[in-house]
């Protein structure tokens, strides 16, 4: 009788990665960025063991948005306070927290768990092109040969 093997947290191996966003189509982009956090691109995936790697998005302003969606695509925050529901614009959003809408995107394309809260953790965002992660050794993530 065969038996299905599955890995030992001790035995995956972690990778990060430098994803650079400029001029990359948002949904594009935090796609490729939610199947490398899971782990689906490699062969020990498991749905339900972590095995995903660690993301690194830097330029995250300049991310490209088609269409009339700048203007009109509303994120959505609530204080818990009766009729306090705050509105803002895409546009208004990527001028205070340019981060906040790769990390927005990529967390709605993770599963809705403890596991995704887990994976959610390894998404590093900057604005900029610079980042504090060279002791890791990250490597550069080509999305030409993803997407």
């Amino acid at each position: 009788m065969n038996r299905t093997y599955s890995h030992r947290p001790s035995e995956i191996e972690k990778r990060w990665w430098v994803v650079d966003a400029a001029g990359v189509p948002l949904g594009r982009l935090s796609s490729v960025v939610a199947t490398l956090l899971t782990g689906k691109r490699k062969p020990t995936y498991a749905p339900h063991i972590d095995v995903g790697d660690f993301v690194v998005v830097v330029n995250a302003r300049e991310t490209v948005l088609t269409g009339r969606k700048e203007d009109q695509k509303m994120y959505y925050r609530h204080t818990n306070r009766p009729s306090s529901l705050k509105t803002q614009t895409a546009r208004q959003v990527r001028s205070r927290y340019p981060e906040r809408l790769v990390e927005f995107a990529v967390r709605g394309m993770l599963p809705k768990n403890r596991l995704g809260r887990k994976q959610v953790k390894k998404l590093k965002v900057y604005a900029g092109a610079d980042h504090p992660h060279q002791a890791q050794q990250p490597e550069i993530f080509d999305l030409a040969q993803a997407v």
